[in-house]
């Protein structure tokens, strides 16, 4: 009977996801382990362990400067297995989280990171535009008339796309470094879209941040059978999206953004001026 029950119950596992990490906890006299290799061996034992049972696990970023938070926020004492259990559980319901189905961890951990890091770009980007407030000539708030200006034009934009696989990235220049976000669509030959609903909010996101406040930029690269690839793009500018010219694009691509040295093309790609978006643009002589 318990053996069946526990085939009936989820878990969830705190991964720390890199040597630095590692060191960290390693602080804590209850945290038993010496190495980090050891240390994900063990993991990927314990997991493969749970599935062959029949039993589904799911993984969630540990990070020790918030498992030291929360311990101070909650009373805990840091230095105990147990406080990291209630964290664990605690990170499961308000952090990233990625299911365990016998991948790998060296492919799981990008993964989870990449999970990590656009929940905090989609909460900072929030945050920011919250903290805009109202307009002072309109009264609206800026920040819900921002999102609704990103959720036109990116419909737009995927109107206009061509059939095939169009990956996306919106990039905005904020303090203390750029927030990027990535948003993957198929569309159809009859212009039907998939599209996953948290991605596509957290990509509005971060766009509305770009029209109400800070500079950024919009890039689309199509792909389909059977043809060049095509890449577009437009600058984020006075709460619309400015074309850029085919020259502004391959020199955004085919320059190091480290060095400022030219870097060869790709090959079978196109970079092209974006598609028209349609009359629709801001209110004239108004803007947020």
């Amino acid at each position: 009977m318990r053996r069946l029950l526990r085939r009936e119950m989820p878990g969830i596992i705190g991964l720390l996801t890199d040597e630095h990490d590692f060191r960290a906890m390693r602080h804590y006299r209850s945290f038993a382990f010496d190495d980090y290799a050891a240390y994900l061996a063990g993991v990927e034992d314990l997991l493969r362990s749970r599935a062959a049972q029949g039993i589904h696990t799911m993984l969630a970023l540990l990070d020790p400067e918030e498992y030291a938070d929360f311990c101070a926020d909650t009373g805990l004492t840091p230095d105990s297995p147990s406080s990291r259990s209630r964290f664990t559980a605690e990170i499961a319901t308000t952090g990233p989280t990625i299911p365990y189905d016998g991948e790998p961890l060296t492919d799981l951990i990008p993964v989870l990171i990449e999970e990590a890091v656009r929940k905090a770009t989609w909460e900072y980007a929030s945050t920011l535009l919250a903290r805009l407030g109202a307009c002072a000539v309109c009264g609206k708030d800026i920040g819900q008339e921002a999102f609704a200006r990103a959720r036109d034009l990116l419909i737009r934009v995927l109107d206009t796309a061509a059939p095939g696989h169009q990956h996306m990235v919106c990039s905005v220049s904020a303090t203390p470094e750029n927030l990027v976000a990535v948003l993957h669509v198929d569309t159809d030959a009859d212009g039907a879209t998939q599209l996953d609903d948290a991605k596509t909010l957290e990509f509005t996101t971060v766009l509305a941040l770009g029209l109400a406040a800070l500079p950024g930029g919009l890039v689309v690269r199509t792909s389909a059978p059977s043809s060049r690839d095509r890449i577009y793009g437009w600058r984020l500018r006075a709460g619309d999206l400015e074309p850029l010219t085919a020259g502004e694009v391959f020199d955004a691509y085919c320059t190091d953004i480290d060095s400022g040295d030219p870097i060869s093309p790709e090959s079978g790609v196109d970079y092209c001026v974006p598609p028209h978006l349609g009359p629709h643009g801001p209110t004239p002589g108004h803007h947020h």
